[in-house]
Formats: C-alpha cells, sequence, structure tokens
C-alpha cells in the first residue's frame, strides 16, 4: 500500500477486525499510516450475497478514504 501510496495511488486496505492489532504494529513497523477499514470477521464462510451486503455497507467508507 505504501508503495502504491507514494506514486499517487490511493489505497485503502480492508481487513477483518481480527486483524486490527496486527495491521497497527505493521504500520507503526514499516512508519506509515495506512487507509484502513475494518469489517466484522470472518469473511471466509460468508455467501456471496452476504459478502455483496458487507461491500455495500462498508462501501462510503471506503470511497471517503480514497478521495480524502
Amino acid at each position: 500500500m505504501a508503495n502504491l501510496e507514494a506514486r499517487g495511488i490511493p489505497t485503502v486496505g480492508v481487513a477483518t477486525t481480527e486483524f486490527v492489532q496486527g495491521a497497527e504494529a505493521q504500520a507503526k513497523a514499516l512508519g506509515t499510516d495506512p487507509a484502513l477499514v475494518f469489517i466484522p470477521h470472518p469473511v471466509q464462510d460468508r455467501t456471496d450475497e452476504e459478502l455483496r451486503a458487507l461491500a455495500d455497507q462498508y462501501f462510503d467508507d471506503i470511497l471517503k478514504l480514497l478521495v480524502k
């Protein structure tokens, strides 16, 4: 993500709430402050319909971070 941002390409990372601490630790270790959106965990067993609903639910949050 940092590489893309450095090249002027806006990015937003999407991960589940299970990875909040890991994402914070990784960002600190890399000296970055990435735009991140965390969604409910887990996602691997969700149906396509449930995943679409999550995408719809978090779309505005992601878009706001992309265009800030």
